[in-house]
């Protein structure tokens, strides 16, 4: 059972919690295809095969595992080997990356995380948690938060405590004092348990809990979460 006493921050997920992610990213990729149609036809070629494109994904995992942690890395890094390998310059992929990265952060928010946002900000200092590459600031919400703690710069990943422990130094509380909210059950919701915080796990889409360690709450938006920090 959640202990609302214990609550003095509260950390976030992101993707998928604040806004759905998969429309973002699909969205984002379409417009860097287009840029290379106009600015580099072969690698655009490359990357319309699923083939080409997993063989890319395989050759970066298995040959830059030092990048796992850092999606933006990643991501440049594998439009620079398709631009090596059709034949393309390779300097262009910094451009092609910040076309990505720019569509990347015009996320359409959930319709409840902007009223969420203001009402917990009120009340608790707030601290996002990702293993994405959002910017807080590009996505326009960087005000209600304290801090941000991403897999990127941080260099671990949830459900690492590490990252979590990380998140609850920079508001200057104890793990045990946090909060945490996310849609992943085993990145999120497990990963905070394992650190010593308190979880809330949000479903909005009819997910089964798979762990048997259950969360301390559970609900299906954000309305509900901040309803029950209400006590209502």
């Amino acid at each position: 059972m959640l202990d609302i006493a214990r609550i003095e921050a509260i950390s976030l997920d992101l993707d998928d919690t604040l806004w759905p992610i998969w429309p973002t990213i699909e969205r984002a990729e379409k417009v860097l295809h287009d840029w290379l149609v106009e600015n580099a036809p072969m690698t655009a070629a490359l990357f319309s095969s699923p083939a080409a494109l997993r063989e890319i994904r395989e050759y970066m995992a298995s040959n830059r595992p030092e990048l796992k942690h850092d999606l933006s890395a990643i991501r440049r890094e594998s439009i620079r080997l398709a631009l090596y390998r059709a034949g393309e310059n390779p300097l262009l992929a910094d451009r092609a990356f910040e076309v990505f990265f720019a569509e990347r952060q015009r996320v359409d928010l959930f319709e409840d995380a902007r009223p969420a946002l203001e009402f917990l900000a009120a009340r608790y200092p707030l601290v996002s948690i990702s293993n994405g590459n959002a910017d807080l600031a590009r996505v326009g919400i960087a005000e209600f938060f304290r801090a941000a703690i991403s897999a990127r710069e941080f260099g671990v990943g949830k459900p690492d405590p590490r990252i979590f422990h990380a998140a609850a130094g920079a508001l200057e509380v104890r793990p045990e004092q946090v909060l945490h909210l996310g849609d992943d059950a085993t990145l999120d919701a497990l990963g905070a348990m394992n650190a010593g915080m308190q979880a809330a796990w949000i479903n909005r889409s009819d997910h089964l809990w798979p762990h048997e360690q259950q969360p301390h709450a559970t609900v299906t938006n954000l309305d509900e979460f901040c309803a029950l920090l209400r006590g209502s």
